[in-house]
């Protein structure tokens, strides 16, 4: 049982990996995973920023996928890296209260712009023509500040929150981050009202993005069932299988681990859950996005001349 001293600010971070063996295994893991989610997420905004054929909405929205995830892996990973390395398991007040709000920052923000990557991708194979009007370059630029500054505004006042409720027992988080649904056990005082702000805010950011995402698909793959083009359909189904991929990835263990009951909650579910869209999705987006994309690896090609040479 962790001892800790009533006067001092701190949290304890228990952690995710066991202090052995196969926890420095793990951590070497996560350390490359870190490595090649910056590299691909970073690679990803470089391509879409100096290749003009990738000026447009969808690459747009897609960089600043790229951007939330490498400010996400960012929040977690290095310090659960540190702690374990130096043995110390402790994070600052403030601290805590960065990772707290960058967390929820992006979990929302990440959660409204795969909507609006659905929906862009619903106009161009439903309503082609219409497109150049909908998803316009403005229209783009309204939605990605939309979502950074209702991400920003609803992580505001979560943060807030437990950083100024009374912590009475052990400051000793069972998590990997300060994770408030985990921070919330410590408190003591009735936390319900604050309980069902999580879940206003779960479903709001989340679920009712996520069934959106899923009408919007439905309508779409209803529509490529009708295409004449065998390439037009091959193309529409790759770009919405793609998509899905990385929202299911995203969304189903978010929305599992929230809308739970506390009861069915046990925090090493929670930290394994964690690991998907914390560290797992960051790193899988920019792979599944370039790989099945003709257009980013042209554009790999035309940016990185080693590949244009190998390929020859």
């Amino acid at each position: 049982m962790e001892i800790w001293n009533q006067t001092s600010n701190d949290f304890i971070l228990l952690g995710l990996l066991p202090p052995n063996q196969t926890g420095s295994l793990l951590l070497l893991l996560t350390i490359f995973i870190f490595f090649l989610a910056s590299l691909g997420n970073s690679t990803m905004i470089h391509l879409i920023r100096v290749d003009p054929r990738l000026h447009t909405p969808m690459y747009i929205l897609l960089s600043q996928l790229s951007l939330m995830d490498m400010i996400y892996i960012s929040t977690t990973v290095p310090k659960m890296v540190v702690n374990f390395l130096s043995g110390q398991k402790t994070i600052s007040y403030l601290g805590c209260g960065v990772q707290c709000f960058f967390f929820v920052t992006m979990a929302g923000s990440e959660g409204l712009l795969l909507a609006s990557m659905a929906y862009d991708r619903y106009v161009a194979i439903c309503h082609p023509l219409h497109y150049p009007i909908r998803m316009s370059k403005m229209k783009c630029l309204k939605m990605i500040i939309g979502s950074w500054m209702l991400g920003i505004t609803n992580a505001v006042p979560h943060t807030f929150y437990v950083l100024h409720i009374p912590y009475c027992r052990s400051r000793a988080i069972d998590h990997f981050f300060c994770d408030i649904p985990a921070m919330m056990t410590l408190a003591c005082m009735d936390t319900w009202v604050y309980e069902y702000m999580v879940f206003v805010s779960i479903v709001l950011f989340l679920l009712i993005p996520f069934l959106g995402i899923t009408a919007s698909y439905g309508r779409v793959l209803f529509a490529v069932y009708h295409m004449r083009s065998k390439e037009g359909k091959k193309k529409a189904v790759t770009t919405c299988s793609t998509h899905l991929t990385v929202v299911t990835f995203y969304y189903a263990p978010f929305i599992y681990t929230y809308l739970r009951p506390k009861s069915l909650r046990t925090p090493e579910e929670d930290k394994i859950l964690a690991v998907f869209y914390t560290i797992m999705t960051p790193m899988l987006n920019p792979i599944i996005y370039s790989l099945r994309n003709k257009e980013v690896l042209g554009a790999m090609t035309r940016v990185f001349p080693i590949f244009s040479s190998k390929k020859k």
